[in-house]
């Protein structure tokens, strides 16, 4: 395939033989026969092409937004004979790499590293990756494409903040709930014999008050469960409200795993990722947040009442921007179905503050650093 040098130089061959034969100047027929002679030359030069194999490496796949990633480029020359200098070219967020691989002896490798984007958060495919085979004039080009492909996940930014609040005092046995597994030493309540109850279990002292067979109703004990809502839909955001509201949910979905706590992190548009208590899901749970977009359809806010559970051990933290206000009253009320409510608000477009919400612990933030002093102040109190 010719290159823009190579059009030039047809395109110029042709003028000068065009004018020499219409002029009668065989100098100038001279020049375009040189230029197509080139050419030829050029073409010849492409039948040899080299042999080579190519693979590539991400390290390391996973990095924060800001953070150093490369890819590593391994070419072995796998012919008979030596390998023309070549250029390589790779393909990622939208942008294109180059790599300049030397000449290579039969049977050598060369290892190349080039520094991948990483200034934005998100999932990005890696490649294709191209091998240009070029003629050392440079007017002829054929690459070749390495089909396979790579992901690098570029994870939001963090800052260091406590969990979700719960409004209870973490007991080393744990809290006990209605919904908890029974069988367990937790004694949770009272309720009335049913047929194939332990004896042992009979508290006389309320038998005799209430005239029917009592036993104690004992649990297994269960931690609270933190659930972490980030508002997707694009009415609620701009592109710097999101980006800090993707960051403030990571944060405080990491603080949820960091303290032990079960965690389901959530997004109005459907996104589910959750974790038990001790897991590794920090993984999960950034990976998520690498490729959270907003959507012109997403509900928002609207979707939160879907999220209630029958368990009554678990308090919701809500991340969002500047929302209708008259969303935000789906959280006072779902209050009742949760230990504890909390609202994070980030303003961009104007001062007005958030309207006052009954029973939910409310900020509002402009930048990540004011949010994490703030919450880590107002939770911590």
């Amino acid at each position: 395939m010719p290159t823009k040098s190579g059009i030039a130089v047809a395109l110029g061959a042709v003028l000068f033989l065009v004018l020499g034969w219409l002029a009668d100047y065989p100098e100038l027929v001279a020049i375009g026969l040189a230029g197509l002679a080139t050419l030829v030359v050029a073409a010849l030069w492409m039948l040899m092409r080299p042999d080579l194999a190519a693979s590539r490496e991400i390290r390391p796949q996973r990095v924060t937004a800001g953070e150093p990633a490369f890819g590593v480029l391994t070419v072995t020359n796998e012919g008979r004979r030596r390998s023309p200098p070549i250029m390589a070219a790779e393909a990622v967020a939208e942008q294109q790499v180059t790599i300049p691989v030397p000449g290579l002896k039969p049977g050598a490798t060369h290892h190349a590293s080039y520094r991948l984007p990483t200034g934005r958060r998100g999932v990005y495919q890696v490649g294709p990756l191209t091998i240009g085979h070029t003629d050392p004039f440079r007017l002829m080009r054929i690459g070749r494409d390495y089909t396979a492909y790579s992901t690098l996940y570029v994870h939001p930014k963090m800052s260091y903040v406590e969990p979700v609040p719960t409004g209870q005092t973490r007991d080393m046995d744990g809290p006990t709930s209605s919904f908890s597994a029974q069988g367990g030493v937790a004694f949770h309540s009272l309720r009335e014999y049913v047929p194939g109850d332990d004896w042992r279990l009979i508290h006389w002292k309320s038998t005799a008050r209430q005239g029917d067979l009592m036993v104690r109703h004992n649990v297994v004990p269960n931690e609270p469960r933190l659930m972490v809502v980030l508002d997707t839909s694009a009415a609620a955001h701009t592109e710097r409200t999101f980006e800090n509201a993707v960051s403030a949910a990571a944060s405080l979905a990491v603080a949820a795993i960091r303290g032990g706590f079960p965690l389901e992190l959530r997004t109005t548009g459907g996104e589910v990722y959750a974790t038990d208590r001790g897991g590794e899901g920090a993984l999960g749970v950034l990976d998520l947040l690498a490729s959270a977009r907003v959507s012109t359809s997403d509900d928002g806010l609207a979707a939160v009442p879907g999220m209630v559970t029958l368990d009554d051990s678990v308090s919701l933290g809500v991340v969002t921007g500047q929302p209708d206000p008259r969303l935000l009253t789906v959280l006072p009320a779902v209050r009742r179905h949760f230990l504890m409510v909390s609202l994070v608000q980030f303003l961009d477009r104007f001062d007005a503050p958030p309207a006052a919400l009954n029973g939910v612990v409310a900020l509002s933030a402009r930048t990540m650093d004011e949010f994490a002093t703030t919450w880590n102040r107002l939770v911590r109190t």
